[in-house]
């Protein structure tokens, strides 16, 4: 395995790699993981996002809804030039998850020299995220998060998934830059076929 890690370092550089999917997909579980492995910085739009509204004391995803282009725009596209993360490839969790915004992602990423070198879309159906969910809600495994308070909020945010970002992921499947993963596996099965995924990738870039 380490010499696979080796193969997507080195194909990989101070890029990046965008993970997406439905709301308890594992996108962080495995975003987290995967930079650890890569020595890479973890950048969740999700965390951001909260830590901003907190921050501003604006409310705009509680209801599930993805927050405005132009705010998530000034919140989260300044990531891409801080200095901390220069030196540093970047794995992403669900950067510009509104169509129209996945450009504007793209190029930011690529100014900062991060540029985006593949995107992940871990495929878990509804009906197994609406499990997953009430199985986290029932052992109080999703602390506070105002987009998680009921089932009502998180079907709008798979609406929001099914609206909105399914456009951005068939754009980056146009662009050749989209590796569909199955997550309807074990964390561990997962994370394999995750990086088989990229180490073909990036071994192909090299032949």
């Amino acid at each position: 395995m380490e010499e696979k890690f080796n193969v997507i370092k080195s194909w990989l550089g101070t890029g990046s790699i965008n993970i997406f999917g439905l709301p308890m997909s594992g996108k962080d579980t495995q975003g987290i993981r995967l930079a650890e492995a890569l020595g890479a910085k973890f950048l969740s739009s999700g965390l951001i996002i909260r830590a901003m509204e907190q921050e501003n004391r604006k409310h705009y995803s509680e209801h599930g809804a993805l927050i405005p282009t132009d705010v998530f725009y000034k919140w989260v596209l300044p990531y891409f030039k801080r200095a901390d993360l220069k030196q540093f490839p970047l794995i992403l969790s669900s950067i510009g998850r509104w169509f129209g915004e996945e450009d504007s992602v793209m190029s930011a990423a690529a100014a900062a020299g991060h540029e985006i070198k593949a995107v992940i879309l871990l495929n878990v159906s509804e009906a197994d995220v609406e499990n997953r969910f009430t199985a986290a809600k029932a052992i109080g495994d999703r602390g506070e998060r105002k987009d998680d308070k009921d089932i009502t909020t998180f079907r709008t945010r798979l609406e929001e998934f099914r609206t909105k970002t399914l456009p951005v992921l068939q754009h980056y499947k146009q662009l050749n830059l989209l590796i569909n993963v199955n997550g309807d596996q074990t964390r561990e099965a997962v994370f394999n076929e995750l990086v088989e995924a990229l180490y073909a990738v990036a071994s192909q870039s090299r032949a």
